[in-house]
């Protein structure tokens, strides 16, 4: 079931990465009970981490020693005005299906990219919505005990691009959530979603590969009055004031610098694109030095909303 020394970088939104010693995917709670019965034959203590679609990881040159789960869990089932939807199912399939049947809640993801799963674990946002709002329930599968663990939406301790999932050394894989919507018209959702979907497309270099807005927008509490005054035309909320990492990448007179064939986009500063053949220590080169340069000059300390493996 297992497959030995599979290139992470084909799993890869930025198609960055070296091979997984063990790598597997699994479509239900069964298969992947079946694949960590598997690998705790092989290896005991090895690490195991979990893939959704790969547009907000970025996997190291080296690889990953350990076995990597890729999620295919892709379903979504309809009660009334609650969806419960597989955790490997994308987030641009939920959108389509609630412009489908008229339910209002999550028209702010319309082209969002990635899984529900990891949508969750990071509680995704933008334009004032994100993932945890309408969360009703979460359904998971400790790796420690392999019990199966039902949360409500307060539960999961959503907060900004944290849950307890991320937040809190929880080792589990997300089996599915339920979400509570309400019915809404039809046009106006499809309207609504449509225009997040091209704000995207617009703002955003889709045509390279990336993995997403690489820092964290920083909460304006965070940030000193004089910067603050410095900036104050560009705060915005997301959900609560912040001060936009592109804002600050473009002071710093970073956007448009490259380190090999990484480079901050000129097209939105806060994604690092691939241009080439970039790796990962050329990715990384780039968030060591925003981060440098931005604590230097601002006294604000970036972080990653990027994930690392």
């Amino acid at each position: 079931m297992l497959q030995k020394n599979v290139p992470l970088k084909k799993y890869s939104n930025y198609k960055i990465g070296g091979p997984a010693s063990y790598f597997c995917e699994f479509s239900s709670r069964g298969e992947l009970l079946d694949a960590l019965s598997e690998f705790e034959k092989i290896d005991p203590e090895g690490k195991v981490f979990v893939l959704g679609n790969g547009t907000n990881i970025l996997f190291s040159d080296a690889g990953f020693d350990g076995l990597i789960l890729k999620n295919n869990i892709k379903f979504i089932t309809r009660e009334k005005d609650l969806i419960t939807v597989g955790s490997g199912t994308l987030i641009d399939e939920l959108t389509t299906f609630c412009s489908q049947n008229s339910l209002s809640g999550l028209e702010w993801a319309g082209g969002l990219p990635g899984t529900v799963g990891g949508g969750i674990r990071g509680n995704a946002g933008a334009f004032l919505g994100e993932m945890g709002d309408k969360v009703f329930r979460v359904e998971s599968l400790s790796l420690q005990n392999l019990k199966v663990n039902v949360r409500n939406g307060s539960e999961c301790k959503f907060d900004y691009r944290q849950s307890v999932f991320k937040n809190e050394g929880v080792d589990e894989v997300i089996l599915s959530a339920t979400f509570k919507l309400k019915k809404g018209d039809q046009r106006k959702i499809k309207k609504e979603t449509q225009e997040k979907i091209d704000y995207r497309i617009d703002r955003h270099p889709l045509n390279l590969p990336n993995i997403g807005s690489t820092f964290k927008n920083v909460p304006v509490k965070d940030v000193s009055p004089e910067v603050r005054s410095e900036f104050e035309k560009s705060i915005k909320q997301d959900p609560f004031p912040v001060l936009p990492a592109a804002k600050l990448i473009i002071a710093a007179g970073l956007m448009g610098k490259q380190v090999g064939d990484a480079q901050f986009s000129t097209k939105h500063p806060n994604f690092i694109v691939n241009t080439g053949n970039a790796k990962a220590k050329d990715v990384l080169e780039l968030v060591n030095l925003a981060k440098k340069e931005i604590k230097s000059k601002y006294d604000i300390s970036l972080e990653e909303e990027i994930m690392l493996v």
